[in-house]
């Protein structure tokens, strides 16, 4: 309803520059004028009004349904994020290399929402393999998760998040086959930090020298594991704790987005960190994306 947006949508579609538009998004490029002929999903509510303005609509047939025609790349909901991102990728004119890896997320009830899916999601994008297991669960059960925030309190607020879906057992985890591991804070590190294979599992990692990416309270699991001796790392600010009786030593996360590379850990303080803290990986396991 806002003519100044409109008037900015319908600039980057005629100077033909690439759009990305996901879920309702499609709205504005309804109301743009800018998908007459153009073929395009949407989140199934979105299609009235899509096939109103002239789309070519493509039904999607899950909500991780994306479409290209030419510069314009639409999505149906944020379960596409993968695909979407990738495609964008390559509307830039970007190409990736080095992600043939393979690689394991430590999950746990409660989870913080936005420290499993955006990396795992990110990951994906890029087009590595990513599995994510769960102590006693499998694949295609889930896994509820929390949003923590940062509104100007003592600590962070907590809202319920997303449930995750699991994409394999834990049970069967052969650690032999990844090539990195991956483990998401939130309130799940505090009782995964108490299970005996989890702590194998990540020590396991750290041993062979394997990538490990560990995020705010996520570091639980690593100092209980025994495996920040001698080692430079941050994490959310109340687990400096953990991190000092671990023997690690610790680096103050200021600002909140600071990540840091210390041989093959990557540890960052939350959610916000998530650029560094999927580029320090990507570093790690050689991917590279060119423009």
């Amino acid at each position: 309803m806002d003519e100044k947006v409109l008037a900015l949508v319908r600039k980057f579609s005629d100077a033909k520059k690439p759009i990305a538009s996901v879920c309702h998004g499609q709205l504005i490029l309804a109301a743009a004028g800018v998908v007459r002929d153009r073929t395009c999903t949407a989140y199934p509510a979105v299609r009235p009004v899509l096939v109103a303005a002239g789309a070519k609509w493509v039904e999607a047939d899950t909500m991780k349904k994306c479409v290209v025609d030419g510069n314009l790349v639409t999505a149906a909901a944020y379960d596409g994020h993968p695909e979407f991102i990738s495609l964008f990728v390559k509307a830039l004119g970007g190409s990736v290399a080095g992600a043939d890896k393979r690689i394991l997320f430590l999950c746990g009830d409660y989870m913080e929402d936005y420290e499993v899916m955006v990396p795992f999601q990110a990951l994906q994008a890029l087009g590595c393999h990513v599995d994510a297991v769960c102590p006693d669960k499998g694949p295609g059960d889930k896994c509820p998760t929390a949003i923590h925030d940062f509104e100007g309190d003592q600590t962070y607020s907590e809202k319920p998040g997303h449930d995750f879906a699991l994409n394999a057992s834990f049970d069967g985890v052969d650690a032999s086959s990844y090539d990195a591991l991956v483990i998401p804070g939130g309130r799940a590190p505090e009782y995964l930090a108490l299970n005996e294979k989890v702590l194998s599992l990540a020590k396991g990692f750290m041993d062979k020298g394997k990538p490990v990416a560990s995020i705010c309270h996520g570091q639980q699991i690593l100092a209980a594991a025994g495996v920040l001796q001698g080692r430079k790392c941050t994490a959310y600010p109340a687990v400096k704790l953990n991190v000092v009786l671990g023997g690690g030593t610790w680096l103050e996360p200021d600002p909140i987005h600071r990540c840091f590379t210390d041989g093959n850990l990557v540890t960052g303080a939350a959610w916000p960190a998530h650029p560094e803290f999927v580029a320090q990986l990507m570093a790690l396991l050689g991917i590279k994306v060119s423009f």
